[in-house]
């Protein structure tokens, strides 16, 4: 069950735990924490959504009318439908299970009190009545009250939208769900599972992150546009079909034709596969996505908030210089600093850094710790007959420094040190007002490797960068301008601005921002976001929840704390910041070639729309029959599609998700409706045939079509180029070999090439005039 354990000092906890007897009882009779709600959706749920949507379910209701007539070969869109419904639920499943695998790498393991050990557990191994041991940064997986601590704060905004952090004793509550956000406890588990205070919230009363997906958007916008449009015009093309011929058997057809071609399938089912394979493509990388709508909310970020420690620096950090005040050696600097780190026994990388460098504890007895915060930027204990001991920063430390040493702090920052004061008082913690400097202790961090290229990427594409830091600003500007971040000197002190101040302002005048406090932060993020940016913001820390959750798109580390891995939308699992630009470039590439080849769907439904209006009207039977589709829908939609959704893409979002898709659907609609008139009319004049209509109809359909798909695949490699060739060749091979089997007569015959070769001639330049038009309207 456990990890390796550690033997637990009896003086810090009277209590021994659950034994392994006790454990196994809990367990059989169900008294055990549940397991985390999985990121992804059950196998069946996938089957489901793939198979019972509303255009399969018309898909079927037509297939049954057309079975009534006996045309069997007009059932072929079937197999289109099938095919698309099959491939989105295989990819779709392909992606659960990778995000699944990745998923148990990120889970938080929870440490527990058993038989006076502390083991390492699965969250759903915790049972009722264990002995939770909680620090800095874990999430309470339990509800239950403190036993014992020497000081703990959490935050509970998850649950109440509380931002402040809350002070807990012993005897208070702690409820699952909060994030401890400075200090330890022991905690007992009185109420595991669906028992506990956060399985009983709503998502609602969680308040958890709604991911914005302009381009499903902009799809359910179709859709729903489609619902009430297609049945209706449906019916009327049927009722109207009927009236003017009396034949049952055409009417069924030529309306299943038009509903056939009205519905865009395969474009709802083409963007979740591209988000599938986006996921899986991360996935390779190292990268969790949690919510696959985040990945084309990044694609549109143009504003990246980051925090200095382990993002620009690798986070590894390391005392340079001890430097204690003339009257103090440094000797007892070091005794003192050992003392508050090793009682403390905080977990934060500054406490491991000062840990690693002053190993030897000393006999001090304490009477009081308060544990570092971010918000309070410092740590102090009270030792009995030895006053109290502060370290951490020395501007939120000292009230007033002499001019010399405030220098002396500056100069240090801004070579990039990390500066800690140690301080003494015989004042208690909660109210100390004037204490006495010991000495200084400078900490250094190193620059990531790739940070420089990775901070050029973002500029080129037009992703400015932000440092949001509780850093001293000076140091935080000098590790900026090291990694060549834009503006890198422009930075400022937040500790000294005040809660009126037009964050807006500051954003525009800075990129720097230093002794930034947790709701300054989400503060910083708001403003960025009314002013219409897209804001990425990562983290690594508790102190960092605040501003992801505000954030349009979050990223956390691996190696940070619960908190942040629970709130983010991408975990990125090897720690590593140039993960960024995969990220990026992924989300990019799967909008831009959805925006690409959705303008491919909506040419069908657009025309197909128009047509029907106009053949309620007319008196002649609707253009198309149901199989005549089938050609053109594959070989210039659904192949094409799905091997230009996978074409590399990296450009900037421009968004305008529906302006796009109209510039090229609507032109090449509106030639087909054209050329249909053109060729109903010449046909009605020379007395031809419907088969011979109908034939041209569908050459010269498939033509503007393959116009319009080499508008969207331009400009394309040899191999989409192949493609496109390979595709047209089938095309014109229907014609020469499989006329029969699609209702299409032979084109070998003079009379009809000479209506055709002149329309296909004239094809392309009205395609590109009609398109230009357009354009300049919208």
């Amino acid at each position: 069950m456990g990890q390796e354990s550690q033997k637990l000092n009896d003086s810090l906890h009277p209590v021994a735990g659950l034994t392994e007897q006790e454990v196994k009882e809990r367990i059989d009779t169900g008294r055990q924490n549940h397991s985390l709600k999985p990121l992804t959706r059950s196998i069946s749920r996938i089957f489901s959504d793939n198979t019972l949507t509303l255009f399969n379910l018309l898909n079927i209701f037509i297939a049954c009318f057309i079975i009534y007539t006996g045309s069997y070969k007009n059932l072929l869109f079937l197999g289109v439908a099938i095919c698309n419904t099959t491939m989105g639920i295989y990819q779709e499943i392909r992606a659960k299970r990778r995000i699944d695998k990745l998923t148990i790498l990120t889970q938080a393991k929870i440490h527990v009190l058993r038989e006076r050990k502390i083991i390492e557990i699965e969250q759903e191994q915790l049972v009722e009545n264990d002995v939770m041991f909680v620090s800095r940064g874990e999430q309470v997986c339990a509800d239950g009250p403190v036993l014992a601590t020497s000081g703990i704060e959490v935050d509970e905004s998850q649950l109440t939208g509380e931002s402040d952090p809350i002070v807990k004793n012993v005897g208070d509550e702690l409820m699952s769900g909060s994030f401890v956000v400075s200090g330890h406890a022991y905690v007992e588990a009185v109420a595991v599972g669906e028992a506990s205070f956060v399985s009983k919230l709503s998502l609602e009363a969680k308040q958890e992150k709604t991911a914005y997906s302009e381009l499903l958007r902009s799809l359910k916008t179709i859709i729903k546009i489609l619902t009430f449009v297609i049945i209706p015009l449906g019916t009327i093309l049927f009722i109207s079909q009927m009236t003017k011929s009396g034949d049952l058997n055409a009417s069924i057809l030529g309306t299943a034709a038009a509903v056939i071609g009205m519905i865009p399938e395969g474009l709802v089912l083409l963007t979740s596969i591209a988000l599938a394979v986006g996921v899986m493509n991360l996935a390779r990388r190292r990268v969790l996505v949690k919510t696959m709508p985040a990945i084309e909310t990044l694609a549109r970020v143009d504003v990246l908030c980051l925090d200095k420690t382990g993002t620009i620096t690798n986070g590894e950090l390391h005392v340079t210089d001890i430097l204690p005040e003339s009257d103090y050696t440094e000797a007892e600097l070091s005794e003192a600093v050992s003392a508050i780190v090793h009682n403390l026994n905080d977990n934060n990388s500054t406490s491991l850094a000062l840990k690693a460098t002053f190993t030897d504890q000393p006999d001090w007895t304490h009477s009081q710790m308060m544990p570092f915060s971010s918000a309070r930027k410092w740590s102090g204990v009270t030792f009995q007959d030895r006053g109290s001991y502060i370290i951490g920063a020395p501007e939120f430390i000292f009230k007033d420094l002499p001019e010399a040493k405030k220098t002396e702090i500056d100069r240090y920052a801004e070579k990039g040190y990390r500066t800690l004061s140690l301080a003494k008082t015989l004042e208690p913690l909660e109210s100390f007002t004037n204490p006495e400097l010991i000495g200084i202790i400078l900490i250094a961090d190193e620059l990531r490797k790739e940070a420089k290229e990775t901070f050029r990427y973002f500029k080129e594409q037009g992703v400015s960068i932000r440092v949001i830091s509780g850093d001293n600003p000076a140091t935080v500007a000098n590790v900026a301008q090291q990694a060549e971040i834009e503006n890198g000197e422009q930075y400022i002190d937040m500790s000294k601005v005040s809660e009126e101040a037009d964050f807006v302002a500051l954003t525009k005048s800075y990129t720097v921002f230093g002794r930034v406090s947790p709701y300054q932060k989400k503060r910083l993020i708001e403003a960025f976001q009314s002013e219409g940016h897209t804001v990425a913001m990562t983290g690594d820390g508790v102190n960092d929840v605040l501003a992801l959750k505000q954030s349009n798109c979050s990223i956390a580390m691996a190696e940070g704390s619960d908190a942040t891995r629970s709130v983010a939308d991408f975990v990125l699992l090897n720690n590593n910041f140039d993960s960024m630009i995969g990220v990026l470039n992924e989300g990019r590439r799967v909008i831009n070639n959805i925006e690409r080849v959705a303008s491919l769907y909506l040419i069908k439904t657009i025309y197909s729309i128009i047509l029907t209006l106009i053949f309620i009207f007319v008196n002649n039977a609707y253009p198309f029959q149901p199989i005549q589709l089938s050609p053109i829908s594959a070989l210039t939609v659904g192949i094409p599609s799905f091997f230009l959704a996978l074409k590399p893409n990296y450009k900037r979002i421009q968004g305008q998700f529906l302006k796009k898709v109209i510039q090229t659907s609507l032109p090449a609609a509106l030639c087909v409706v054209m050329y249909i008139i053109v060729i109903l009319l010449i046909g009605n004049f020379w007395n031809l045939k419907s088969a011979e209509v109908s034939t041209m109809n569908v050459l010269l359909t498939g033509v503007i079509c393959f116009t319009a798909l080499v508008t969207v695949a331009w400009p394309f490699d040899y191999r989409i180029g192949l493609m496109i060739t390979l595709l047209l060749s089938a095309f014109v091979m229907v014609f020469l070999f499989a006329g029969g089997i699609f209702s299409l007569v032979s084109l070998f015959n003079m009379k009809l090439a000479v209506i055709y070769i002149p329309l296909i001639l004239t094809v392309k330049p009205l395609f590109y005039s009609l398109r230009t038009l357009i354009m300049k309207f919208i």
